[in-house]
């Protein structure tokens, strides 16, 4: 097992997730800032560019996590972060986290990317487990996730307060057997 001090460039057929650079702030700070994507993520409060550039800023230099820019092949532009965060070396397990802009919804970039870090994690970082939590109004991202492994472990009920409504956070992870599975029938 590895730490995550090398931030990799993975490439699929749709996205290109590369280490964030400094013509990337503007896209993520948007992103994050668009009322949708922070609804869909449960993100309070706006970010702003400053902000994403003094976070972003530092991400290169950490061991215990890995902060991805996703590229749209088709278009070269950023579309969203895809993250690998939480490290426990001990238990070889991690968390993941995506954000995808609107413009880059509805077209199988999340997905793709969801595949791309999973598989680095565990083929190439040695980690058996990857889990996240995605809010019961987020469906089309629960499929993504399906799509690349993840499964259903529970439901933390009423975890998010959004617009004065609570709102359930579904906990899905995948195993290294999980992905091995997924790898040989994609």
């Amino acid at each position: 097992m590895t730490d995550f001090a090398h931030k990799p460039t993975l490439t699929g057929d749709l996205v290109v997730l590369r280490p964030v650079d400094g013509a990337d702030y503007e896209a993520l700070a948007a992103a994050m800032d668009d009322p949708d994507v922070a609804r869909l993520t449960g993100s309070h409060g706006e970010i702003g560019e400053e902000r994403a550039r003094e976070w972003y800023r530092t991400r290169k230099d950490q061991t215990d996590r890995l902060d991805l820019a996703i590229v749209d092949k088709a278009s070269g532009a950023v579309v969203g972060e895809a993250v690998l965060n939480d490290w426990d070396p001990d238990n070889q397990c991690c968390n993941f986290r995506i954000l995808i802009s609107p413009s880059g919804q509805g077209r199988g970039l999340g997905t793709e990317a969801t595949r791309l870090i999973v598989g680095y994690g565990i083929e190439q970082l040695g980690l058996h487990r990857i889990s996240l939590g995605v809010y019961a109004f987020n469906p089309r991202a629960r499929r993504a996730y399906e799509k690349a492994g993840f499964t259903v472990e529970g439901v933390l009920r009423e975890a998010l307060l959004w617009d004065g409504e609570w709102v359930d956070e579904i906990v899905m992870s995948v195993l290294a057997q999980d992905w091995k599975a997924v790898r040989s029938v994609s």
